[in-house]
Parts: C-alpha cells; structure tokens; sequence
C-alpha cells in the first residue's frame, strides 16, 4: 500500500522543481502562481501575486474558470514545504498544462530565504 509520502515521492519525479533563487525570476514571468495551501496559511502570508486555489479544488476551479483554459499558461505553484505543490503539478500535467512548476521547500524555504511576503493587514479595534 502507497503512503502519502510515496505518492509525493513519485509526483516530484515527474516535475520540475524549481529553487527559490529560480523562483524568483520565474515568478516575474508567470501567467500565474497558486498557492494550494489551505485558506487559513494563506491568509497567514503568502508569496507576492499568487491566488489561493487550496489543492482538494484545484482541477474543479481550473475546470470552471474560464481564464485558466489555456494549456499554455506558465505556472507556478507552491503550498508549505513542496510536497502538496508536486502532486498539484501532477494534476495539472494529467490536465494537459504544459508548463507548471512547483517551488522546492515551498512557502517554509520562500520565506527562510528572505523573499518577500504578503501579510495582510487587520483592523485595529482599540
């Protein structure tokens, strides 16, 4: 019986990973960057430009959304640490994306390194 882990291991054979140095220039040049953590995460910070799309969703919001129609798009995803992102690209793959790439450490080695990150800002009530 497969584990999450070995399921995890085998999307990451069959994509490309990218470091966060190259992140950052691929990130310029994307159609679009997904975040596929859960809601909660990204609210808590998230890297500059990227639209949460949680991975359990994914292929029925990019199935229902008519700007992501294109095969064509350049994406890049991410989620915590990398694993999530991976199968997300597997998915997209099988979906007939041709050019999706998924950060390597996700979102934890994004802002280890220093990169910018968008906090939102809340009220103040006092």
């Amino acid at each position: 019986m497969k584990t999450a882990h070995d399921l995890v291991a085998a999307a990451k054979a069959r994509v490309t990973e990218i470091t966060v140095d190259e992140a950052e220039a691929a990130l310029r040049d994307a159609d679009l960057i997904i975040d596929v953590r859960e809601p909660d995460e990204y609210a808590a910070g998230h890297v500059p430009g990227a639209v949460a799309i949680p991975r359990g969703v994914l292929e029925f919001r990019l199935s229902g959304t008519p700007e992501f129609d294109s095969r064509d798009l350049d994406v890049v995803l991410y989620c915590k640490t990398s694993g999530r992102a991976a199968l997300a690209a597997c998915a997209m793959q099988d979906m007939g994306y041709r050019r999706v790439r998924s950060i390597a450490g996700g979102f934890d080695a994004w802002a280890a390194a220093g990169k910018p990150v968008v906090q939102p800002k809340l009220p103040s009530f006092e």
